[in-house]
Order: C-alpha cells, then structure tokens, then sequence
C-alpha cells in the first residue's frame, strides 16, 4: 500500500468513527478533526512500535479511540483543552497549592507528569520513539482516571480546584 492510500484510508476511518458518536461539528471541522485524527493516528502508530519488533498494520486499531493509540491521546488532550475552555482565564491563574489534599488518581497523575523529564532523556538516549509513546499512552490513561474521579470545575473548594486546574494544564501541555 502507498503511504498516500493508506493515509487516505486512516481519515475515512477516522471519519467514520466521529460520525459514529453524536457530535455537533460543523462539515468543515468534520474534515479538519478527521484528517487530524488519522494522519495522527498512522504517524502515532509508526512511532508507538519499536524498531526492533514486527510491524503489525491495522486500520481500524489505528483510528480506535481506544487502547494506545494517537486518537487517544488526541481524545485526552481535547478532554484537558474543554475545562480549560470552561474557566474565565483559560485557568492561566490557578496557583498549586504544595499542602493542599489529593486524591490517589490526582496523586499518580502528577507524579507521572514529573517523569516526564527522564522520559525524554532516556528517549535521547536510546533512540527509542515508541518508549516516549508508551509514556504518552499512561500519561493519557492516568489522566482519563483523574477524570473520571476529580472533577475540577466542581471541585470541593478552591484550594483544591486550583490544583487540579494546574495539574490538567500540566497533563495538557506535556501531551
């Protein structure tokens, strides 16, 4: 297959699995996030496999919104950006509070943002892509977890509101 089919192939792909699930996209930005999603999706693809392992191609596990995938990542990150959004000042104010209480997936979250350092060090390092991809994936699904379980915008009192804003500004600018 040509790299332009199969690119070609991943937005059709991605295109379907967005029309699949209710949404409110205008045609236009239909296009723009399908064509996002899916050359995201075959570059991440590319990228997540280690060199020295056999390369297994599949579309529909390319475009998943599942599993490690770039769509993904790309569905945490629009996740960060949507409360972000929701906060007057794009939560650009929000101080970290150092003694403020935490939840355990708040807790694993930030000490996985802090690994992020050594990630890309050990990237460097090795020329390995995938291990920076691996680390993108956990990042992704720790931050899906403090999702599910901190909610920031209702959060109990400020101190702790403002921390989890800092920590989904931090999740959203290391992904």
């Amino acid at each position: 297959m040509r790299l332009v089919e199969l690119l070609d192939e991943a937005v059709a792909r991605a295109r379907a699995e967005i029309e699949a699930k209710p949404h409110t996209l205008s045609a236009e930005e239909l296009d723009t996030v399908a064509s996002q999603a899916g050359i995201g999706a075959v570059k991440y693809a590319d990228l997540a496999t280690s060199r020295s392992k056999d390369y297994t191609f599949d579309p529909d596990r390319m475009v998943s919104f599942n599993g490690n995938t770039g769509v993904y990542l790309q569905y945490a990150h629009t996740r960060v950006r949507s409360i972000l959004r929701k906060l007057p000042d794009g939560g650009q104010s929000a101080e970290v509070q150092v003694d403020g209480p935490l939840e355990p997936s708040e807790r694993a979250l930030a000490l996985l943002n802090d690994q992020f350092a050594a990630t890309l060090a050990e990237v460097a390092d090795t020329l390995e892509p995938h291990r920076l991809c691996g680390y993108l994936f956990s990042l992704a699904k720790a931050f899906t977890e403090f999702y599910e379980a901190c909610p920031v915008l209702s959060a109990p009192d400020e101190v702790v509101r403002a921390n989890r804003v800092a920590l989904c500004q931090l999740t959203g600018q290391t992904l």
